[in-house]
This record gives structure tokens, C-alpha cells and sequence, in this order.
């Protein structure tokens, strides 16, 4: 008697085998970005927290708003500062908090897998060396802008609410908030601010750590800035000159325009002190990019030639 089995005959395996569709370059790129965000938490745990203690804050502050109001006077530039004042801080604080974890990720992104030695692991999937890297380039780039900005939207609009319900409790119309705050403008400003200046300008600044998060076998934060402090002191004492602590300032510190923005600091407006267009067609934006092109250049050849610490 004859039986009949289950078995997938050898050739028609390996036929299903061949079939099988190869992984693209950019599911490739998506899951190594959730790569990131899985195994580097405070990417968006530290601006929530951040925003967690801006919402109380402003909850105990809020009870005082009718009080400030009325000491203010019907003046309204007096009125549009003391309204404003409080949501410029918010996505002040967030930025500053996003800026320090982007430092953080950034010099442990390359040199922490190195140091646990799940950079063997990782590279036996088949994810190239240049996603890698590039996966870990876009958390900065793109991730930590685009994450920060969502975040400051959901707390100005949380502290937006907690102050039109205190003011009516307290018998004020809520067109002394609402109309001081130009919140979508505002959030265009600031979406502008984080991509261009947190994200573009600063792609120099994010490409240096990374390659020294690829080069260095410990202390990669000493190893970042040890560097540069050492440029800059060479070049005071042989030549009396300060051209590179001056390069640093225009890139990090004084804006696109390479001086610091004027008028209040504490506006929305001083998020913007030049034009998009103007800002794309500064030859310091695509210089800076170049750099950080050539970092990020150097930071694959060194991950892939070099093994756990």
C-alpha cells in the first residue's frame, strides 16, 4: 500500500527559497531606525519628562494668570510678553533638553555597540555598515527635530487649555489667551527653527561626534572636545588669532547668519533671523553639509573595520 506524504520535495524548497523577495534598502533603513529608538529610550523619554514638569509648573503658575493680567494693565505689548513669555520657555527648555540627548545618543551610538560588543550581532544581519550609520546619522538629523517639535505642539496646546480654563473660572474671556497667541505661526516658526538650524546647520557638529563615537576606545566625550580646544589654544599662541573659536560661534552659536539673533530672545520671532530662502542659498549650509558628509564617510569605513573595544 502506497502512503502519501507531507514532505516538500528538495527542489520544490529551494525554488520557494529563490522566489523569496530581498529585502529592500529602505525597509532596511525603517527598521534600523526603530533599532534605534528601541534600544535608546531617552530619545523621547527625557523631552516627556521635560514637558511632564513644564505642565505642572505652569498648572501652579496659572493660578496667579488673572492676578498678572490685571497688574499688566490694558497695555497689550505688556500683555502680549507675559502671555507669550511662558510657551517660548517651554520650547526653549524642550530644545535644550532634545540638544543635550542628541549629544548624548550621538557619542554612544557607534561606541557603546563597540564597547558591549552587540556590534558582532549586528553585524551579522544584512544590514550594510552604510545603513547603519546612516540610521544613526538620521536621529539627529531628522528624528530628534521632527520629535521635539511634536512634543512642544502637545504641551503648548495642554498649557493653552489649562489657562483659558483659569481665566474663565475666573470670569475673563478667553480672547485676552487666544488672542496674544498666534499658535499656529508660532509652530511654523519653530518647525522652521528645528529643521533648519537643530538639524541642517548643526549636521557638522552631529557628524564630528559620530565619527569619534566610531573612532575612540573610551571617554568618546573628552575625545570630541579635547580636540578642538586644542585647535583653538595652537592657533592663539602661534599666531595671536581666534579664527577658529570664531568659526565654532558662527556654526553653533550665532545662527545661520553667523551672529546672534537680536531683539527678545524670548520671542517666537527670534527663532527665524533669516529667510528659508536665504538660509538655502548660504554657502555655509552646504559646506557644513559636505563636512558632515566626509564624518559620516569616515564613520562607516571605521565601523566597518574596526571590532568590539
Amino acid at each position: 500500500m502506497n502512503t502519501q506524504t507531507n514532505a516538500i520535495p528538495k527542489s520544490s524548497f529551494g525554488s520557494q527559497v529563490a522566489a523569496a523577495a530581498p529585502i529592500s534598502a529602505t525597509r532596511r533603513m525603517y527598521w534600523s531606525l526603530r533599532r534605534e529608538l528601541w534600544e535608546n529610550r531617552s530619545i523621547y523619554l527625557a523631552p516627556l519628562a521635560v514637558a511632564g514638569l513644564i505642565l505642572l509648573g505652569f498648572l501652579i503658575s496659572a493660578v496667579h494668570l488673572p492676578a498678572k493680567i490685571r497688574a499688566v494693565g490694558p497695555d497689550p505689548m505688556r500683555q502680549h510678553q507675559l502671555i507669550e513669555q511662558p510657551f517660548m520657555l517651554a520650547a526653549l527648555l524642550l530644545m535644550f533638553t532634545t540638544s543635550v540627548v542628541g549629544v548624548l545618543y550621538c557619542l554612544d551610538a557607534l561606541y557603546g555597540e563597540r564597547r558591549d560588543r552587540s556590534v558582532l550581532f549586528w553585524k551579522s544581519l544584512p544590514v550594510s555598515d552604510l545603513t547603519s550609520v546612516l540610521a544613526k546619522a538620521s536621529i539627529p538629523l531628522v528624528i530628534i527635530p521632527l520629535l521635539t517639535f511634536a512634543i512642544t505642539v502637545v504641551t503648548q496646546a495642554i498649557m493653552l487649555l489649562i489657562g483659558s480654563a483659569r481665566l474663565l473660572g475666573s470670569g475673563f474671556s478667553v480672547a485676552t489667551l487666544w488672542g496674544h497667541l498666534a499658535l499656529f505661526q508660532m509652530w511654523l516658526m519653530l518647525l522652521y527653527h528645528l529643521v533648519a538650524l537643530h538639524g541642517l546647520w548643526w549636521a557638522p557638529f552631529w557628524g564630528w561626534l559620530l565619527l569619534v563615537s566610531a573612532w575612540s576606545r573610551r571617554a568618546p566625550f573628552l575625545w570630541a572636545t579635547l580636540p578642538l580646544l586644542a585647535i583653538g589654544l595652537v592657533e592663539k599662541i602661534a599666531f595671536n588669532t581666534s579664527y577658529f573659536g570664531a568659526l565654532l560661534q558662527y556654526r553653533f552659536m550665532g545662527g545661520p547668519e553667523g551672529t546672534a539673533p537680536t531683539g527678545d530672545p524670548m520671542s517666537m520671532a527670534s527663532l527665524t533671523p533669516i529667510a528659508p530662502a536665504q538660509f538655502l542659498l548660504r554657502p555655509g549650509l552646504w559646506i557644513g553639509l559636505a563636512i558632515a558628509a566626509a564624518f559620516l564617510t569616515a564613520a562607516v569605513r571605521l565601523r566597518r573595520s574596526r571590532g568590539p573595544i
